[in-house]
């Protein structure tokens, strides 16, 4: 894993960084941008040889309104023993977080047709105009290549892609190996391809299953990723060469630099778990779910995982309930319940750590397919926020996350990111524990606080998203204290920020008057009450060409980051929020006024 230190100093309003990079290390945040360091994960790791790079901030002057930039000549690199102190003509600049909107899920529609483009060009330039950084897209692997393996149809996208970039916007690019349809919030129904879902007509077993037989066709079973069963190729063999593709019809996007990250389907709804909870199989919230992992190729690698460890008679669960039950109903989830033996402990790292596995394979074919490109890799996390404030903390262990009050299950996985330079991509930031159902036992408050502070333990670049759509200012208030959870340092970086946000999603409904001047006011306090910043390297986002990922990481040490650790802090409420209820009111007021003198 890579770290960085950096050491900041002013003088002459130049400002020049160092970054260190060496082996194991992690740095806490801290004030005026000096971080410290922390003790290696393992001392036996062979650490990366050490550099020492000196970088020069570039002098930008945004001119309001305006998408254009003054650049003076790049300055030379300083030798080592000779930095320089890194400062932006306007410090502010630094608390800067972009914000990204998501399009519909149906902006190209099942038949590889970019819907009315006239309209979409409409929304995109309001969203331009009101700052916006860019758009987020899924990719549709059930669009893209229907027709048969490896026929690949680009042109719809690529299409979409120019208006994108005609609009003065960036994109972000999610390669979606997922069903659209099945959801909470999926408004279309786009199926996996059609030859991948007849091959599991003969082989229903490469689709994830659950403990009553119930197959899940939203995405393919971790337990066929290395299975030849698709004419030859594997499941991630199929992943690997869409990305691939997707890079050389795509090459003029990636050199113009219009892609900024490109996040890897790694699940249902895109995100790195199991479907252990789907609408379209009766579950509703805020039932527990159910495991996953009762598919043949799954059933067999548990047995053989079961007897390496000596215990051949251990079974998967039976005794772990249905999708809507409560967790004290089940003998799995109850108190003292099978979660808490020997044997409940060997199936949830079993059951977590295929997961990691899972992720980390896609990832490293990701990270070939894009090397050298000037863009990130980016993976989502699911927020299962309900059950959280319980011992068993059971809708996150079925969905693969195994998290418990004395055992940290997402730093692990951050610490997986660290090897592909990943961002870490989490949702539910908007809301708060009191506006679910008190039976719900949620903590999604608490979930977010873990969650981000354990990516940035593992000094990795975090992000998030909403999980519904808001339009309300308490919505967006929780969205910006998330994004910097210890408010704006006028001097220097903040102590913690968000890579960037993606608001969920673009509709008319945003676009309305009344709902939108609220959004853009949301989008100016997200950048720190700054104008649109057309350079990410001014607020310290930097994209690279993309190297080869770092060696596996293992297991053993992937485990070590379970661990439980002290969060960082968070301020109680945002220092730039967008006002509250009174000012909701005051706007409604306004707004019918306005309807009836027009």
């Amino acid at each position: 894993m890579e770290s960085v230190l950096c050491s900041a100093s002013a003088q002459g309003g130049t400002v020049r960084r160092i970054f260190r990079r060496h082996g194991r290390y992690n740095f806490g945040f801290r004030d005026r941008g000096v971080q410290r360091a922390r003790k290696p994960h393992n001392n036996n790791i062979v650490g990366l040889k050490q550099h020492i790079y000196t970088l020069d901030y570039r002098r930008v002057e945004v001119i309001k309104s305006h998408r254009t930039v003054a650049l003076a000549p790049k300055a030379a690199i300083a030798e080592p023993e000779a930095p320089t102190a890194p400062i932006h003509n306007n410090p502010m600049l630094a608390n800067y977080v972009p914000v990204f909107v998501m399009l519909p899920l149906e902006v190209v529609t099942i038949d590889n047709v970019l819907e009315d483009r006239y309209g979409l060009e409409k929304q995109l330039k309001e969203l331009q105009a009101a700052g916006v950084d860019g758009v987020m897209v899924d990719v549709w692997w059930g669009i893209v290549e229907s027709k048969g393996p490896k026929q690949y149809d680009w042109s719809a996208y690529r299409s979409l892609f120019q208006l994108v970039q005609e609009c003065g916007l960036k994109l972000q690019a999610i390669m979606s190996f997922h069903q659209c349809g099945g959801n909470v919030g999926d408004s279309v129904f786009i199926p996996l391809p059609k030859w991948v879902v007849e091959i599991g007509e003969s082989d229903p077993d490469i689709f994830y299953t659950n403990q009553s037989g119930n197959r899940n066709k939203e995405y393919l079973t971790i337990g066929v990723d290395n299975k030849p069963l698709f004419h030859g190729r594997t499941a991630i063999q199929l992943y690997s060469d869409y990305m691939k593709s997707f890079r050389e019809n795509m090459e003029d996007f990636l050199e113009s630099e219009l892609l900024v990250d490109i996040e890897v389907g790694l699940g249902p709804a895109g995100e790195l778990r199991y479907p252990s909870y789907t609408q379209s199989q009766g579950w509703v919230f805020s039932g527990i779910g159910e495991f996953q992992c009762y598919d043949k190729y799954l059933e067999v690698d548990f047995k053989e995982a079961a007897t390496l460890a000596g215990n051949p008679e251990w079974e998967l669960p039976d005794n772990a309930g249905e999708y809507n039950d409560k967790p004290e109903s089940t003998e799995f989830f109850r108190s003292n319940g099978t979660y808490l033996t020997e044997k409940g402990k060997f199936f949830l790292t079993w059951y977590s750590n295929k997961l990691l596995i899972h992720g980390d394979e896609i990832l490293d074919e990701a990270n070939k397919a894009f090397l050298g490109c000037k863009v990130k890799l980016a993976a989502k996390v699911a927020g299962i926020h309900w059950w959280y404030k319980t011992e068993n903390h059971a809708a996150e262990l079925t969905s693969g996350y195994y998290n418990l009050n004395d055992r940290d299950g997402y730093r692990p996985i951050a610490r997986m990111l660290s090897r592909h330079d990943a961002i870490f991509n989490f949702t539910c930031l908007e809301m708060r524990n009191f506006e679910q159902i008190s039976e719900a036992r949620s903590g999604a408050q608490e979930l977010v606080q873990q969650v981000l502070s354990g990516g940035w333990t593992e000094n990795i670049e975090v992000a998030g998203e909403n999980a519904l759509p808001r339009y309300d200012r308490a919505a967006y208030n929780q969205l910006l204290l998330n994004a910097r959870p210890n408010g704006i340092n006028r001097r220097d970086p903040p102590k913690l920020r968000l890579y960037g946000v993606t608001y969920l999603r673009l509709s008319e409904k945003l676009l309305q008057r009344a709902n939108f001047d609220i959004f853009k006011n949301f989008v100016r306090k997200m950048h720190a009450d700054q104008d649109y910043c057309p350079d990410p390297k001014m607020y310290n986002n930097y994209i690279v060409p993309m190297k080869r990922s770092k060696p596996r990481i293992s297991l053993e040490i992937l485990m070590e980051a379970t661990r439980p650790g002290k969060p960082f802090p968070w301020d109680k409420k945002t220092d730039t929020n967008v006002g509250g209820i009174l000012d909701d009111l005051i706007a409604n007021i306004f707004s019918v006024f306005k309807l009836d003198h027009n």
